[in-house]
């Protein structure tokens, strides 16, 4: 009978402990509202139950009228997703959650999505304003008097995370997609393949980026690419059109304002403007709110760098004759 208490007790012990630590994590499934949501194809779906238990997941909050970031995030996302291949939709879930319910439809959110050329298991979904509202304030993903406002401004950040095991963390649009994309194929997976093993001798030299570098990386990336050099050619960046050489093919103050103003000569109906929308999807190019300094460095790096890649290549080609004449 002794040894049957202390069993118990030592079960009940347990028990106390693991609704403790049930308790504890806000990540459980009182903390998060199952709110209802429809996705681009008319699905009706439930967030907890249906989205996120027991799962990989990156939630964004966007709407399809944006003309800054959005756009960008959508993009730099869809990289991540090109890098995990077909583990999206099986061991990680892209969600992506309408604050403009009222104007992105499912068939509104499926053209969007389209455009972008997103994969599987990729969600854009749409439900009521006020309940979306109250789950980003669960998320983290709510700054009031910002979200709130009369303007169209939002929280730019993401959130990752794994829902069994309570690890989740907020993450910038602009970060590097490979480095996303490890954090939820590796680290939030806690998966035990080990790295690839690589040479430090292979390594690439480490240059101080210029302003112009630094602005292209970071808000260009998502949408561009930059010559052989920087994955033309490999579907990373097919959103827009490659850069290099673009500032030996078009006059330095239409870039200029194409850089600044991009929705302004949209609207205006600029031939070369429209001529790319059409071209690329009818995805327009977002304004990200750079001024004339940001414009005068970033069209300063895309000089220097087509000039480098040409030397580059002019380089190149010379061993190849030098070796072939051998």
């Amino acid at each position: 009978m002794g040894r049957l208490s202390i069993w118990l007790g030592t079960a009940l012990l347990c028990w106390t402990f693991q609704v403790l630590a049930e308790d504890a994590t806000p990540w459980g499934e009182g903390y998060f509202p199952n709110t209802p949501l429809t996705d681009q194809d008319g699905q009706q779906v439930h967030f907890f139950d249906d989205l996120i238990k027991d799962k990989v997941v990156v939630i964004n909050f966007i709407f399809t009228g944006c003309g800054d970031s959005c756009p960008l995030e959508t993009a730099r996302l869809r990289q991540v997703q090109q890098l995990l291949g077909d583990r999206v939709g099986r061991d990680v879930f892209f969600y992506s959650i309408s604050i403009d319910p009222l104007s992105d439809t499912p068939e509104v959110l499926k053209a969007y999505a389209a455009r972008f050329k997103v994969g599987p298991g990729w969600r854009f979904l749409t439900g009521d304003k006020d309940q979306i509202d109250q789950l980003r304030r669960r998320l983290g993903l709510f700054i009031e008097g910002v979200d709130n406002g009369r303007s169209r401004d939002h929280n730019l950040s993401l959130i990752v995370g794994n829902q069994a095991t309570g690890r989740w963390m907020k993450a910038s649009p602009f970060e590097n997609p490979w480095i996303l994309a490890d954090q939820l194929a590796n680290s939030l997976q806690n998966w035990k393949t080990p790295s690839a093993e690589q040479s430090y001798a292979q390594a690439p030299d480490i240059r101080p980026p210029s302003s112009g570098e630094e602005l292209f990386r970071t808000r260009c990336a998502a949408c561009h690419s930059l010559g052989p050099e920087d994955g033309q050619g490999i579907g990373m960046r097919s959103v827009g059109p490659d850069l290099l050489g673009v500032t030996q093919r078009r006059e330095r103050a239409w870039l200029s304002r194409w850089i600044r103003e991009p929705d302004r000569m949209l609207a205006e109906r600029d031939a070369l403007a429209v001529m790319l929308y059409q071209q690329f999807n009818r995805v327009a190019m977002p304004n990200l709110r750079l001024n004339q300094q940001d414009a005068d460095n970033l069209l300063e790096f895309l000089q220097q760098e087509t000039e480098r890649q040409g030397t580059l290549k002019q380089a190149h080609a010379a061993n190849d004759g030098a070796g072939s004449a051998q």
